[in-house]
């Protein structure tokens, strides 16, 4: 059996094992027959498994679901949900046809991630009762009212069996070393627990509700819909709207861990086809509710678990939803020892699980608390559907007050200069706070003008951009910063885009008459013209972020060792600003291996203050296309045989590029497995001879003491990555074991954050 092919069965018995449990918990969570999560795992693997777009994603009966579907149980019954599970998967066909998948990204996170939390909450109220001993209502209200009673006089065997599992849900991930590791992964965290919780039941013949999985013979199938028919409609365009935005936003978060993987040396993974993702998931649907199953969706804990186990194509979903098939058949009697106490807690972790603290503080920072409350709150108290439409209201309620609520600050600074700060979008609403604070300015005092907002629009612009021009005509300066501000100015004004090279702007052009050009300046030093813009555009949107990173200290989570060259810009490859990376650049992109240092040790010492001092977590090689060092290491014998400086002795460069050496044995000895990169040919031998002195300096770089320890405590990664100058495409190495290394192009980032399910 082939390596990819073992990977996949590996994986597939991974993610079976956590589905197994999950599926009859959610089912258990609807009300719906327990057979009825096992039809929906097994549909979900092995239809959008051979059919969806996003091969490594797992779909199945999802948490995010469950209200949704115990709400159509509770009003229509079980078989009228099936046929509404049918309908919704049609209607995901006709939605894959029109191409609109994508339109599903347009949603609010804020909006997406309350959904989840207000079902979360629902779960978890709902599965807390039956924790206690008590039976779950529909309504979250009558759960919560419940409680009081309950916790007076709780269920004490089927509490305790739930504590259990919970504990062991818990606990299991935390089990530690190696033997922990190989524990988790032969018995991930839902299976032991409900493992753990059915031995002790069974065991000690205690007295507990179990899972009870009727005859196949008498599973339910669906029944034409019988009901209001604007209730019906409803009910479909809810399934259809949550799974279908729940699993392509699963999708593409599924897309960043493949990535991720790759990244770290993995296998490559096509990207997710998201048209054809919702197609797959409406053939399930279809499936599903044909064959008396709960709805289907794409979840992001299975899917995470499939990729954590190294599945590298669809054959690990289709085979995860194999197992199931054979499990129902073959396993009958095992599952029937499960007690539903330990269902019941499984599910209540979920959904407590699914109310994220990682969510609520990007909501949080992006000022957007109010929205994920209000759908969070809607759908715990109405259901998803108004919930959701609360959100959306609340949402664009916020987007108006922000529109409308632009704040204008008047201060007058030490210097004596009057600083107005303008926070908000510059719209006409906001024209007359602006005009009566600019109003209370003295004639001739010079003016700071800060922008933050993005958007200006016409009477916004002309309202300012007048008034600049009367007030510098009484000769005052006025200056505006931000990036709203930059096109404020006189007609002759040039203003830098971000990046842009000295040579094609005049903003750096000369020295001011007047200004003092310091010692060994000249009237042309671009150098001093680029800080004084910098001081002007750049400092004000930095100053409170470097002021925060003065006090509290550098706390870099990577290392960038690059070359020197002029044409690789760190901050702008990486999207980084201050605090971001902690760089060493020097020519080549040399890591000196131990030893051989000689009186330079100021790399090693760069090494072993990132990863020893400020802890860094990854450390990233790039060399660059074109690169001098290495073009002189294969042109020219001279370093080889160290020519003479000017005293006779071997000048700084050809000692420094003595440590390029190792890279031309390697190429030599790789002969046709040297590095490649996999979209496309070499362009030339220097650009394979860069490739290959990225892969012999992470073996120099391995070969240091403090990141081997690292490394081998799993707290540190290593990654190589190739720049190409001319194409403004970074190349990131992986498959370094075995076959010849290979550099795969990184794509623009079009995702979600991760979603729990």
């Amino acid at each position: 059996m082939s390596a990819p092919h073992r990977a996949d069965l590996s994986a597939s018995i991974s993610v079976f094992l956590i589905a197994l449990p999950l599926s009859l918990g959610i089912a258990l969570a609807t009300g719906a027959p327990l057979q009825a999560g096992l039809v929906a795992a097994a549909v979900g693997g092995i239809v959008v498994g051979a059919l969806g777009g996003a091969p490594l994603q797992v779909s199945g009966p999802a948490a995010g679901l469950t209200v949704v579907t115990a709400e159509l149980i509770h009003e229509y019954g079980w078989r009228t949900t099936c046929a509404i599970t049918a309908l919704a998967g049609l209607a995901q066909l006709g939605l894959a046809a029109l191409r609109v998948a994508r339109s599903a990204l347009m949603v609010s996170p804020a909006i997406v991630h309350g959904m989840l939390a207000g079902i979360g909450i629902t779960i978890a109220l709902a599965q807390l009762t039956i924790v206690l001993g008590g039976n779950a209502e529909s309504s979250a209200l009558d759960n919560a009212a419940q409680l009081p009673e309950l916790l007076a006089d709780p269920h004490v065997t089927a509490m305790t069996v739930s504590l259990l599992s919970v504990a062991v849900l818990l606990l299991w991930p935390r089990l530690p070393g190696r033997g922990g590791a190989t524990v988790r992964k032969v018995a991930p965290a839902a299976l032991a627990a409900v493992s753990v919780a059915t031995l002790l039941s069974w065991s000690a013949d205690l007295e507990l509700s179990r899972v009870d999985l009727p005859s196949w013979s008498s599973h339910a199938l669906p029944e034409m819909p019988d009901g209001p028919v604007l209730g019906l409609l409803a009910a479909v365009l809810t399934i259809t709207l949550v799974a279908s935005v729940e699993s392509l936003l699963s999708a593409v978060a599924v897309d960043k861990l493949a990535a991720a993987r790759q990244r770290s040396g993995g296998q490559r993974v096509p990207r997710a086809n998201l048209d054809r993702e919702l197609r797959g998931q409406g053939a399930a649907n279809v499936v599903s509710g044909v064959l008396g199953g709960l709805p289907v969706t794409g979840v992001a804990v299975r899917s995470s678990a499939n990729v954590a186990a190294g599945a590298v194509s669809r054959a690990s979903t289709v085979l995860h939803g194999c197992w199931v098939v054979i499990a129902t058949g073959l396993l009958v009697a095992v599952l029937e020892l499960i007690p539903l106490a330990a269902l019941a807690a499984l599910v209540m972790v979920v959904g407590i699980q699914m109310v994220n603290i990682t969510h609520i503080r990007s909501v949080t920072k992006h000022r957007e608390v109010l929205v994920y409350g209000a759908t969070a709150a809607g759908v715990t108290l109405l259901g998803v559907l108004e919930g959701v439409a609360i959100g959306v209201a609340v949402a664009v309620g916020v987007a108006l007050h922000r529109l409308t609520h632009t704040r204008v600050v008047h201060e007058l600074l030490p210097d004596g200069t009057h600083q107005v700060r303008v926070r908000g979008q510059l719209t006409f609403l906001a024209v007359p706070r602006l005009s009566r604070v600019l109003g209370e300015i003295p004639e001739s005092a010079p003016v700071s003008i800060d922008l933050d907002g993005t958007f200006m629009d016409h009477a916004a612009y002309e309202t300012l951009h007048d008034w600049r021009t009367a007030h510098a005509g009484q000769g005052a300066s006025v200056e505006i910063t931000g990036r709203a501000g930059q096109q404020i100015g006189e007609p002759t004004a040039h203003h830098c885009r971000p990046w842009q090279s000295w040579h094609n702007h005049q903003c750096t052009a000369a020295i001011p008459n007047g200004e003092p050009a310091g010692a060994g300046a000249r009237p042309d030093d671009q150098l001093l013209g680029g800080v004084r813009n910098f001081q002007r555009t750049t400092a004000p949107l930095v100053r409170r972020e470097l002021a925060r990173l003065a006090q509290e200290g550098q706390r870099p989570g990577q290392l960038f060792l690059t070359c020197a060259d002029s044409r690789v810009v760190t901050s702008m490859i990486t999207s980084s600003g201050p605090g971001d990376l902690f760089t060493v650049r020097n020519i080549g992109n040399l890591v000196p291996p131990p030893g051989t240092e000689s009186s330079d040790d100021s790399v090693a010492a760069a090494i072993e203050y990132a990863v020893n001092v400020l802890r860094v977590t990854s450390i990233t090689v790039c060399g660059h296309s074109g690169c001098g060092a290495v073009q002189a290491l294969s042109t020219t014998d001279v370093t080889r045989r160290g020519a003479p400086g000017p005293t006779g002795q071997a000048g700084s460069l050809q000692r420094w590029l003595r440590h390029g050496h190792p890279t031309l044995d390697r190429l030599a000895r790789l002969a046709g497995a040297a590095p490649r990169i996999d979209v496309r040919p070499a362009t030339n031998a220097l650009e394979t001879l860069c490739l290959t002195n990225v892969v012999q300096q992470l073996d120099h770089l391995a070969a240091h003491e403090c990141v081997a320890e690292r490394m081998a405590e799993g707290t540190l990664a290593v990654r190589g990555m190739y720049f190409d100058v001319g194409e403004a495409q970074a190349y990131v190495l992986h498959g370094r074991e075995g076959a010849a290394p290979v550099f795969t192009p990184v794509q623009p980032d079009v995702g979600s954050e991760m979603l729990a399910s």
